[in-house]
């Protein structure tokens, strides 16, 4: 084979492989790329397949009835001072600014009083927030084992009163794609701005 032919071909083969490597570059670019979020990015976790509590009005609900909708679920008492309504309005204002989209957004309180957030109270309580908002309870086992399995600590503190009391808790929400899949934890005192971001890239 005559060398200039030889020199040819070799470089056409040269081009050609380091077309099809940055081909196979950017694909694996597009595989890896991950959503940017502003919570923690919490994929793969199994939390939620225990959650089996009665809402306000006395129906069975599971995580399976709120597929479909991207899921905040955030536990907490109806007597709690500030982390609790601060994160109840946080999620609901982050619904309003999505608009036509925020439709989609379901908002799920668990108590972790059930002694106090009596189905009366805790409708009520939701309302105040956002009128499709639901809330949950249960009794004082199935309270502790739907904590366990979402790793949410919870415990009483007493008053100064007999029979008053407190309640530490973690204070953090958990997002569900509308597959049913957890996606984030969302620590207390994320901004609304990153909340609606977030929420919006779950929404697609």
């Amino acid at each position: 084979m005559p060398m200039i032919l030889r020199r040819t071909l070799l470089a056409a083969c040269a081009a050609s492989m380091l077309v099809t490597l940055a081909g196979c570059d950017r694909l694996a670019a597009l595989v890896d790329k991950k959503p940017a979020f502003q919570a923690v990015d919490i994929t793969g976790a199994d939390y939620g397949a225990a959650l089996a509590l009665t809402d306000a009005d006395g129906r069975p609900r599971t995580m399976a009835d709120f597929k479909g909708k991207v899921a905040v679920v955030f536990f907490g008492y109806t007597q709690c001072p500030d982390v609790c309504p601060t994160t109840m309005a946080e999620i609901a204002a982050a619904k309003k600014q999505l608009g036509a989209a925020g439709e989609r957004v379901q908002g799920v309180f668990v108590s972790v009083d059930p002694a106090r957030d009596t189905p009366e109270v805790l409708k009520a309580y939701v309302n105040a927030f956002d009128p499709s908002f639901v809330a949950l309870r249960g009794t004082p086992e199935q309270t502790a084992a739907v904590a366990k399995s979402f790793k949410v600590f919870f415990q009483q503190v007493p008053g100064k009163e007999p029979g008053r009391y407190t309640i530490d808790h973690t204070a953090g929400a958990y997002v569900f794609d509308a597959e049913g899949r957890v996606r984030l934890f969302v620590r207390y005192g994320q901004p609304v701005e990153a909340w609606t971001a977030d929420l919006r890239q779950l929404l697609g």
